[in-house]
This record gives structure tokens, C-alpha cells and sequence, in this order.
């Protein structure tokens, strides 16, 4: 189970989707509900679940439960997006928009600091620094989107409720 393995039950080998594919379906069922119940002003259901839980009850004020994925060593997976002004970033950060079988597309969400984007990448830009990721204060969305197989992915670390404005 997890990390893509096979199982083989009663000698028939079988791929399980694993642990992470249910918590990105949970994150976009739940963030659905927010965009859906937010966009139309009809968020009065007692079984909506409370998208802005991570920051604060306040589930209005969020649309997007940002979160990472985790390769088998712990690692974020990462991937680029494109700034206004043409450079290209790494991002460790998404927001799931649809999951099918065990497959899921993802919006690149984009780390901000105070005034711009955050760049990721280690010195010798082979892979991302861990310690950039205390810079990040805010997020934005892009249009930066990629499927992705979520068998591969032995963790998802969910960051923090925000709203990047999916409806406007």
C-alpha cells in the first residue's frame, strides 16, 4: 500500500491509489464546496466542511487549501510557473482542481514574500532550498497547472487555508 506499491491479494497483483489520493480528494471536495457555495453566496449547509480551518473558522475568507506533496524520502515534489514579467520559479505548493482514478491536476500555486515572488531554488539551482520556504508569507494562484500521478507521492502536507480568488 502507498508509495505506488503493488499489493497481491489472493495472487493477483493489484495497484492500491494510496492514502495521498484520498486526502487530494478530500482537499478538492472540500475546496469545491467553498468555491461553489462562496461564488453563489449560498453557504448555509450544515455539512459543508470549513475550508479556512488551518488559519481560522472563518471559511469565507478562503477558496484554496494549499498544500505539498512528499516523495518517498520526504522531499516536496515541485514544480515551475511563470511570473508577470516572464521569469520562470520553482513551487512547492498547490491547489488540486480535479482528481480522476488516481490521477490529479494541479494548479502551481506561487510563495510570496512581502513584495514578490520567492525563488526556490538551492544556490547551485539543482533543487530547492528548504530554508527559502520560511520567506514565504503569502501565496498567489497561477496559470501554471499539471497532472500528476498520486501513486507516486508517499506524503501531502496541507500548508494553509487562503483565498486566491478562483472565482474572480
Amino acid at each position: 500500500m502507498g508509495c505506488g506499491r503493488k499489493d497481491n491479494i489472493g495472487g493477483t497483483s493489484h495497484r492500491h491509489e494510496g492514502c495521498v489520493s484520498d486526502v487530494v480528494k478530500t482537499i478538492l471536495d472540500i475546496q469545491n464546496q467553498a468555491v461553489d457555495d462562496d461564488c453563489d453566496n449560498c453557504g448555509t449547509s450544515c455539512y459543508l466542511e470549513p475550508l479556512g480551518g488551518l488559519v481560522s473558522p472563518t471559511r469565507r475568507n478562503a477558496d484554496t487549501r494549499v498544500f505539498m506533496l512528499l516523495n518517498a524520502n520526504g522531499l516536496p515534489f515541485f514544480a515551475f510557473f511563470s511570473t508577470p514579467e516572464g521569469a520562470v520559479l520553482p513551487s512547492v505548493f498547490f491547489r488540486v482542481e480535479d482528481v480522476f482514478d488516481s490521477c490529479a491536476t494541479l494548479r502551481v500555486v506561487a510563495p510570496w514574500d512581502e513584495e514578490e515572488p520567492v525563488n526556490l531554488l538551492n544556490d547551485d539551482e539543482t533543487g530547492i532550498s528548504m530554508g527559502l520556504l520560511s520567506e514565504v508569507i503569502s501565496f498567489r494562484k497561477t496559470d501554471t497547472c499539471l497532472t500528476v500521478d498520486l501513486s507516486c507521492f508517499c506524503g501531502v502536507q496541507c500548508v494553509k487555508d487562503v483565498n486566491l480568488h478562483i472565482c474572480d
